[in-house]
């Protein structure tokens, strides 16, 4: 899908506040609550906008350790990666999972309230998990940075749409 001006504009919006009214959305990038309603519906059909949800202060609810874990599983084939892609999925400890090229098979981010939890955790999760081969943790001593934003450039004027006609 071409996203055009208006469908970065609303992105972006959306990005920073998307519990803002669609009225006042409407009038932040120039078009009609119904056209904005309409993008908004078009957007997530084609899964670019993938869900809408509150940011939580982790450490203020009591999961102050971070944790980037590189799992290197014993064997690789589509079947137990998918697997293992679905144990992560099912772990609410788990943040995000990656799987990624170079020494090991994935990267994961995760919370956790102590060092005490994440250990019974790689007990629970990769130690019971007989293709787990190898795990290294690296914990977050700071974070300067962290965004759930995905940076849209705005189209220059010239590319401006005619959406009011969709």
């Amino acid at each position: 899908m071409n996203l055009d001006r208006l469908d970065i504009q609303i992105l972006n919006l959306l990005q920073e506040d998307a519990s803002q009214p669609l009225r006042v959305l409407a009038r932040k990038v120039n078009s009609s609550p119904a056209t904005c309603q309409r993008r908004i519906a078009i957007l997530r059909a084609a899964g670019i906008l993938l869900k809408q949800v509150a940011v939580v202060n982790r450490q203020r609810v009591g999961l102050a350790l971070t944790v980037f874990v590189s799992v290197e599983l014993d064997k690789q084939n589509d079947a137990l990666l998918r697997n293992f892609e679905a144990k992560m999925a099912a772990q609410d400890d788990v943040m995000a999972c990656y799987e990624v090229s170079g020494e090991f098979d994935f990267l994961l981010i995760i919370n956790s309230a102590s060092m005490e939890r994440y250990h019974a955790f790689t007990r629970e999760v990769f130690s019971s998990n007989n293709n787990v081969r190898n795990f290294k943790s690296t914990f977050a001593m700071n974070c300067s940075k962290f965004e759930t934003r995905v940076a849209l450039d705005v189209p220059p004027e010239a590319d401006k749409d005619d959406d009011e006609e969709d």
